[in-house]
């Protein structure tokens, strides 16, 4: 982590993982509408069944930010798969009757992050961009609802909200992220100023605070 007098604090070394296999198949997937599974690698987060596969990697964001902060914390987890069952028990994800899926839900996901691996999670269900970037310190690091548009920054969005992106760092002007959906050079390690962030922000978030040292 690296801090400044102008408030600059910056995580390094923050594993950055796509929700799907490869970071390198985002573009085909997202863009091209290529089959996740033709990702050789598709496997690689604990999957074996391919439609189980198509059908949750797609929804899988908060988890691969979550993935990211333990790793970063170097505390263990089970592969993502796995940590997909685990959020279903604890009903961070929800089945509905039409086929759907409602989740990331906020708070089951806090009580599971905190039982399961310690950490503290603040859920802020309305807060400020500014606001939530601020809390990022030593120890914590934050996740944010903003658009998947958020991938092309430099074109017009027609919604906020939807997918969450994981902040690692804060300066006066800015955030530092990664985007589990994110295309290069807007995928990992991304900084953008506050005023483009706030387009895509659905004005909510949690942040992510390691247990004491």
């Amino acid at each position: 982590m690296t801090a400044t007098k102008n408030h600059t604090v910056r995580h390094t070394g923050v594993p950055y993982y796509s929700q799907w296999g490869s970071p390198q198949w985002v573009r085909a997937i997202v863009e091209d509408d290529a089959d996740p599974c033709a990702d050789p690698t598709w496997q690689r987060t604990g999957f074996t069944e391919p439609d189980h596969y198509r059908f949750w990697a797609p929804r899988l964001c908060g988890l691969t930010c979550l993935e990211s902060a333990l790793d970063f914390w170097d505390i263990g987890h089970a592969p993502r798969a796995c940590l997909l069952d685990e959020a279903l028990r604890h009903e961070v994800y929800r089945m509905r009757e039409d086929g759907g899926v409602d989740g990331l839900i906020y708070r089951p996901f806090a009580g599971w992050a905190q039982s399961a691996f310690g950490l503290q999670v603040e859920v802020l269900p309305e807060v400020g961009l500014e606001e939530i970037a601020g809390r990022i310190d030593a120890d914590t690091l934050a996740i944010i609802s903003v658009s998947p548009e958020i991938r092309r920054p430099d074109e017009p969005n027609a919604q906020r909200g939807g997918h969450l992106i994981l902040l690692h760092g804060r300066d006066r002007d800015g955030i530092w992220f990664h985007n589990p959906s994110g295309v290069a050079p807007y995928q990992a390690d991304v900084y953008l100023p506050f005023a483009t962030v706030e387009r895509f922000y659905a004005g909510r978030g949690m942040t992510l605070r390691r247990a004491s040292r």
